[in-house]
């Protein structure tokens, strides 16, 4: 398609994006409408000028009746421009919870493994400026610090690929715009103008906030302001992480001299990044509870939170896992329990890795002389078959089995990073 000055300004954006470094394949989430239409437009006239190659996938969550009729036109425009194109069809919801939150989740998943099949490392997002400034405002209703107004991040890892957004800075309309000149439809998901949905309200707002100054052009400013503060926080924290922090038996263990002398907004980061590293949960805790957590710690109090339990002594603060949160967990010797081990060993029949409990303390000869405490103990992976404990390669050790944890104390730090 012939390139103008607009187009080519574009073209400019993406190139820019991913210099240096731009990979050699590339993929790209193409709902059908208008942005990832227009991103997807734009990689494949790159890709004829020196860009990546490219593969186009599209989400059919099920929930339109109108959403495979725009796959399939997904699939035709990909068709037409010579990028292969595979559509994924969730069917996860049992009508129960956050529907809006459920179907991201389950996006990102779909997408995740659809691009890990094909050895695609990275995948394109078309969330442009306009989408950033609504989120600002989303998080500004919700009362978020630094990290949430710092809003969608250019680039993040998660589900073992990068995910980016090379729009992020580049106005919907421009995107639009493009469409229309190279005469390229879209669709429109009727959802955009719903507003029972709070990212509806909120755009429609910013008509209204834009004689105030608050255009989306300062939002977006706004984002990337707290984005470079919430990076410098970042290392505050990950060096304190690497100073006073060290892992045992799965637990976070932190100095509590060290963690003490600490400003309260890095204490609050770590804390939180301890529960989460532990937990392997998506978010972060609230602030509320997280601040009564810290608060209890000072005074000795243990505390659970988000499936984590906190406790300090005199010299440390141990954050472990939670008993009841793994209580019910069981998979195979060899798959990986609580995302965080795995434990092998000898075929046995029926064998099967759950949490040791209370139960399999008991049935050690020597509970106490792994020196691990009494929480650790019972939230450590054990094999069991049935009701007989075969081995408790964390809290005993000695078999033939053995728990191979999926992290270490650097994996601990470079999780700060991965936003």
């Amino acid at each position: 398609m012939p390139v103008s000055g607009s187009d080519e300004r574009l073209l400019a954006t993406l190139r820019d994006f991913f210099t240096p470094g731009r990979p050699d394949r590339l993929g790209v989430a193409v709902s059908g409408g208008g942005d990832s239409t227009a991103l997807l437009c734009l990689l494949a006239s790159w890709r004829s000028d020196g860009g990546p190659e490219i593969a186009a996938v599209t989400v059919d969550h099920g929930l339109r009746p109108e959403a495979a009729d725009e796959a399939r036109a997904v699939a035709d425009l990909c068709a037409r421009l010579g990028v292969g194109h595979a559509i994924c069809r969730w069917a996860g919801w049992d009508g129960r919870g956050n529907l809006p939150d459920q179907a991201r989740r389950a996006r990102q998943r779909l997408i995740a493994d659809w691009a890990l099949a094909r050895g695609i490392g990275a995948v394109a997002l078309a969330h442009t400026r306009d989408d950033q400034a609504e989120t600002v405002l989303l998080r500004l209703a919700r009362g978020s610090g630094v990290d949430g107004l710092s809003a969608m991040a250019p680039w993040r890892n998660a589900h073992g690929i990068d995910w980016v957004r090379p729009l992020l800075g580049t106005p919907r309309q421009d995107l639009r715009d493009y469409l229309t000149r190279h005469g390229i439809g879209w669709a429109e998901d009727p959802t955009n103008e719903d507003e029972r949905h709070d990212r509806v309200r909120m755009r429609k707002a910013l008509a209204g906030l834009a004689p105030l100054g608050l255009t989306a052009v300062r939002l977006a400013e706004t984002a990337g302001h707290m984005a470079r503060a919430r990076a410098a926080l970042d290392t505050v924290t990950a060096g304190l992480a690497r100073d006073a922090c060290r892992i045992e038996a799965g637990d976070v263990l932190i100095a509590r001299a060290a963690f003490e002398r600490a400003p309260e907004e890095i204490q609050l980061r770590l804390l939180a990044h301890a529960i989460r590293w532990v937990t392997s949960a998506e978010y972060r805790p609230r602030f509320a509870p997280l601040s009564e957590a810290r608060a209890a710690l000072a005074a000795d109090r243990r505390r659970a939170l988000a499936g984590a339990l906190l406790s300090a002594t005199r010299r440390v603060i141990r954050v472990t896992r939670e008993y009841r949160a793994v209580a019910s967990l069981a998979v195979g010797p060899g798959e990986v329990w609580d995302r965080r081990w795995r434990v092998l060993g000898p075929a046995v029949e029926n064998a099967e890795v759950r949490a040791l409990g209370p139960d399999g303390l008991r049935m050690l000869a020597d509970p106490r002389a792994s020196g691990l405490p009494h929480a650790t103990l019972i939230a450590s992976p054990a094999v069991w078959s049935g009701a007989r404990l075969l081995a408790a390669p964390v809290a005993a050790g000695g078999s033939e089995w053995r728990a191979e944890p999926i992290f270490d104390a650097e994996s601990f730090v470079q999780a700060l990073f991965a936003h």
